[in-house]
């Protein structure tokens, strides 16, 4: 192990380095909040830095660790790939990318079949709206307030919340917006010139908001009316998050079109993908390369999606999140009748949980507070006053009872504090 002052150094190098070559502004941030700290080594939903101090990670690398770190079943098959062919020759068939898709088409709703392998859910997102303009020979898309479906241009166009688009104006044209979870108001809005809607089942970044039941259903009825395509965006919710293999299923709804990423590369490796109907699929059978991508479904990336994929359904992991989630949100529901004026509001489902906060200001020193007693955790993105509980699905209910105690203490020291 380094010594103390070499550890120091290390710090304080990587902190400049931060500073100078990769965003100031993220740096000054984390050492706000008491995360200028260095990450040396992590197993399941544990981390320690570079000084040997434990972390809870209750982030879970924004629902990309649903597996957990470095699950050995993942790591062992990258690792056999990796002596292997780490990257593909790109003109010759690939074996873990057929079987990856094979699999894929196996554990979605529908008729789901046919996939493009990328790197990222913004990639994901990028490829579902050509496919679905492409396929209908529409442009319209209308999308959701306050959604998020990434930063890439046409992943912005589709999001919601104008504070991470107004500075790249324009955008894409002929997106429109309407509030989620108002069916009435998308269907008003989806008409015969509409290509697609694309939903989030749950909005994460939106402060894990919930839609009433039947929404994503009706969404679907409005669709097939007018022949636009549904898009579901499970980047966040799919592969057992919300207590189903995929949150759509909780109203039995098969999209035209389901975007994947963040759990699917197991906690390992970078993993995209965009799954559509084989009727959708048709127009891209004149000219395969209309969409490609160098790296995607490179043969590491579907090795570790494929091991993902498989100890997701062989651990049993959604009906994991589901018990573990009821547990978390009725402890939260009781913590909450213990501090009002400070928790306005819980909300969630399966093991994607969000404690909103009266105001932005009490979940920034929430989170800070989380900190100190070793538990990782942030804000949604679109949503500051929001906490997002997010574990890796292999927590242990001890180790969510560490961070129910850790939680109800910094509410607690947090209300002193302001005065509440």
């Amino acid at each position: 192990m380094l010594s103390a002052e070499a550890r120091t150094k290390l710090r304080e190098d990587t902190y400049a380095a931060y500073q100078q070559y990769v965003n100031g502004g993220l740096a000054a941030l984390l050492k706000f909040m008491g995360l200028d700290v260095v990450e040396d080594h992590a197993q399941g939903a544990l981390v320690w830095d570079v000084d040997g101090n434990e972390y809870l990670d209750c982030l879970g690398g924004y629902g990309a660790l649903s597996l957990g770190h470095r699950h050995p079943a993942v790591v062992a098959a990258v690792q056999e790939q990796l002596g292997r062919m780490p990257m593909p020759a790109k003109i010759m068939l690939s074996r873990p990318l057929a079987e990856a898709a094979r699999m894929l088409a196996e554990i979605t709703p529908g008729d789901l079949q046919c996939s493009f392998w990328c790197n990222s859910g913004a990639e994901a997102v990028e490829g579902a709206l050509k496919l679905a303009r492409l396929a209908t020979g529409r442009t319209r898309v209308v999308a959701a307030l306050n959604a998020f479906h990434g930063k890439t241009m046409g992943g912005l166009s589709a999001s919601g919340r104008e504070v991470f688009k107004a500075p790249f104006l324009p955008l894409v044209p002929e997106f429109s917006h309407v509030p989620f979870g108002d069916a009435a108001a998308l269907e008003r809005m989806v008409d015969e010139q509409t290509a697609a809607v694309i939903l989030e089942p749950i909005q994460g970044e939106a402060g894990v908001i919930v839609p009433p039941a039947g929404y994503l259903a009706r969404a679907r009825e409005t669709c097939d009316r007018v022949g636009a395509l549904l898009i579901v965006d499970e980047v966040q919710t799919g592969l057992g998050r919300t207590g189903r293999l995929f949150a759509c299923e909780w109203e039995g709804v098969a999209p035209d079109i389901m975007t994947l990423a963040k759990a699917l590369g197991g906690g390992v490796l970078p993993v995209g993908a965009f799954i559509a109907t084989p009727k959708v699929w048709e127009v891209m059978l004149p000219n395969p390369l209309l969409h490609s991508s160098t790296f995607g479904g490179n043969p590491l990336a579907c090795s570790a999606a494929l091991a993902a994929m498989r100890a997701v359904q062989e651990e049993k992991l959604p009906q994991r999140a589901a018990e573990l989630g009821a547990y978390v949100l009725g402890q939260l529901q009781e913590m909450a009748g213990r501090h009002p004026g400070t928790i306005a509001e819980v909300r969630g489902r399966g093991l994607l949980i969000g404690v909103r906060f009266e105001h932005e200001d009490i979940a920034g020193l929430v989170i800070a507070g989380l900190v100190q007693r070793g538990i990782l955790a942030a804000y949604t993105l679109n949503n500051p006053t929001v906490l997002r509980l997010e574990p890796p699905l292999v927590i242990t209910r001890e180790q969510l009872d560490r961070v129910l105690i850790a939680l109800e203490e910094a509410v607690a020291q947090t209300a002193a504090l302001l005065g509440g």
